[in-house]
């Protein structure tokens, strides 16, 4: 069965994370042909991007079951304790993890691991925010930048291959501002901010406007990326010999 990424993870223009999902789900799509063979998607979740996964032989989502979120009607296949990935030594040929390092508390524990279970030479694509806001709180842990991941990822066996940003200056600022106002000045508005014509059809109609006089601007103004909503990296495992 073939699943389409559905439309909170690949957005249109008037949803109010039009800029950083519709950037993360470009920069995904453009690195997922790296991966192949058994795939773990590490801190899967709904898998949201699996459908972007054609060329993998096999697609194993695994979990923690703990606060942040509840995983009811998600796709996890295996759930695990935190700490030990329950699969043998080089298992995998692949990993792929989607803004779940930021949740890892224990991440000179979890590194190690999934270094364990992936085969030498195998591929791993992670995503995390570098800017972004608290979420699935008390379970949000950490911010990283490029450097603070190549050197966690070169510590525990692994070379990193390329880093990418997703966003720039401009729609890491634009972002949040569109967030502010969908999420917390209209819905303060006295009585209006919680009729339902108005949850549903203006403030979207709001929001569309925004992004698109946004998405204007940004086709001229300079795009710095000093300021950037996510990280990408993809590295590989070293090899024994290495």
């Amino acid at each position: 069965m073939i699943n389409i990424v559905s439309k909170e993870f690949n957005p249109g223009l008037s949803k109010t994370f039009f800029f950083i999902r519709k950037a993360l789900y470009e920069k995904i799509k453009s690195y997922v042909p790296a991966l192949h063979g058994r795939l773990l998607d590490f801190g899967c979740g709904s898998k949201p991007y699996q459908s972007l996964f054609t060329n993998v032989s096999e697609y194993i989502g695994l979990d923690y079951n703990g606060e942040g979120h509840s995983h009811a009607n998600e796709h996890v296949d295996v759930f695990y304790d935190g700490k030990v990935i329950p699969f043998e030594n080089e298992y995998f040929d692949s990993i792929f993890s989607s803004e779940v390092f930021e949740h890892l508390f224990n991440i000179d524990e979890i590194l190690p691991e999934l270094n364990r279970v992936l085969k030498p030479g195998g591929m791993i694509l992670v995503t995390c925010p570098f800017v972004w806001n608290e979420h699935e709180v008390p379970v949000d842990f950490a911010r990283y930048t490029r450097f603070a991941l190549q050197h966690l990822f070169e510590k525990y066996g692994f070379t990193v291959l390329q880093h990418d940003k997703a966003g720039d200056y401009l729609s890491t600022v634009y972002q949040l501002r569109v967030q502010y106002v969908s999420e917390y000045l209209l819905p303060s508005i006295p009585v209006l901010g919680k009729m339902k014509f108005f949850v549903t059809n203006i403030r979207p109609l709001i929001v569309l406007l925004m992004n698109i006089w946004f998405s204007f601007w940004h086709r001229i103004l300079p795009k710095p990326k000093e300021l950037y909503l996510n990280n990408i990296l993809l590295a590989t495992k070293n090899k024994r010999d290495e």
